[in-house]
């Protein structure tokens, strides 16, 4: 009864549907069902509901692990995870947690020994899901069905099966669907069991601080951490902070672009890049760092462990006075290939820094000025500094 309700998005049933499976409410009411009154005109009749709907879903699940014939059950995990308007996604969770033998231990007492062919066919098809959905990735249902197995994943508690369905999976891009806190929980539990994943693009996933501390422990495994276009603010980027300093980061490339970041939460992450020595792509892009938050990182770039290749600072409210600082603490990185500052509040004044920085870096092969406040003259000075290096590009 449970699953049919899950199936026809039905929580409310009478007296009739407990006839049909000849259930008693006199033996549920205590704990599964509860009773309620319904009024239609001036008739009255007794109706009955499970105190939540996760519990019906739990119940349903049970039903269908504990069904006499095994073969069925991949009849209807497949039927139901086709279904595409989300009735079953908890459900399906539910009998994917079902397989796992610690969950199973503290429900053998009130249910009986769990079918152990049934649990074999459930992690034999989460294992083949994950598979499957992990090739298709580029469309919203394709990323939504590929969310959901990784739930089943995370629900087993089995890590050799994780690990088995993801062992050639190196990439997971989630960007622009909404994830949740317990989504992000999701997420850093597989990133964790799994060491071949090293993409994750979370770019626009109205990310915000609770989710990112739920995404926190497997950050620093990534080579490539996309979170630009969420709302983390000053204190979701201390959290990323902590995994550019853990010493096992990973991380080489980092877009924290538009993410709410300020001068305020600038000097702690300049701290945590000071002392990384993985990273080679910033994007900072969009955040009201201004100069003094510039500044912090200016100086965290200095560091001589720092390698950084490409650095994005495009709209960041940067005034000739920034610059120089930057300027100063970027001649000192020949590893340095694209600089990017467009959109900011550079002048002629910083014309001369800008022109010792590219004649500092023969690596420089792209700067992006365009937006600034260069007048015909300035620009004139930096595009010629193309002429004798043809690989050169500057933008303005």
């Amino acid at each position: 009864m449970a699953y049919r309700g899950v199936f026809e998005k039905k929580i409310v049933f009478t007296d009739g549907d407990l006839i049909n499976y000849n259930l008693q409410p006199s033996q549920f009411l205590s704990g599964f069902l509860m009773e309620l009154l319904e009024r239609e005109d001036s008739a009255q009749s007794v109706v009955y509901t499970f105190p939540h709907l996760t519990i019906q879903e739990f119940v349903a699940a049970i039903a269908q692990f504990l069904n006499p014939h095994p073969g069925d059950i991949l009849k209807f995990l497949t039927d139901a995870h086709n279904t595409t308007d989300g009735r079953f996604e908890v459900f399906l969770r539910f009998v994917a947690g079902l397989s796992s033998p610690m969950t199973a231990r503290g429900l053998v007492e009130f249910l009986g020994p769990f079918p152990h062919e049934t649990t074999c066919r459930v992690i034999d098809w989460v294992k083949e899901e994950v598979k499957r959905q992990s090739g298709n990735k580029r469309s919203e249902a394709g990323k939504r069905g590929l969310l959901n197995t990784l739930h089943y994943l995370f629900e087993s508690q089995n890590c050799g099966l994780a690990q088995a369905a993801l062992g050639s999976v190196k990439t997971l891009s989630f960007r622009g669907m909404t994830l949740t806190p317990i989504d992000c929980a999701v997420l850093s539990h597989v990133i964790g069991l799994c060491d071949t994943i090293k993409h994750l693009d979370l770019e626009d996933c109205h990310i915000q601080c609770e989710g990112i501390q739920r995404l926190g422990p497997g950050l620093h495994k990534c080579q490539e951490l996309r979170l630009n276009f969420n709302k983390l603010g000053d204190s979701g980027v201390k959290l990323v902070s902590a995994a550019l300093r853990n010493p096992e980061c990973k991380i080489q490339k980092l877009g924290l672009r538009d993410v709410g970041l300020t001068d305020s939460g600038a000097e702690d992450l300049a701290s945590a890049l000071s002392t990384n020595p993985s990273l080679t792509e910033l994007d900072l892009s969009h955040n009201k760092l201004g100069d003094s938050g510039v500044k912090l990182v200016s100086a965290a770039l200095r560091n001589p462990e720092c390698k950084i290749q490409k650095l994005e600072l495009n709209k960041v409210c940067l005034t000739d006075s920034g610059a120089e600082d930057l300027v100063s603490a970027l001649s000192t990185k020949p590893s340095l290939t694209v600089l990017d500052l467009r959109h900011n509040s550079l002048t002629n004044r910083s014309v001369p820094a800008l022109r010792r920085l590219i004649l500092t870096l023969p690596s420089l092969k792209w700067i992006q000025l365009v937006g600034n406040g260069f007048s015909w003259t300035g620009g004139k000075q930096l595009r010629s500094l193309q002429e004798p290096r043809p690989r050169l590009r500057v933008y303005l």
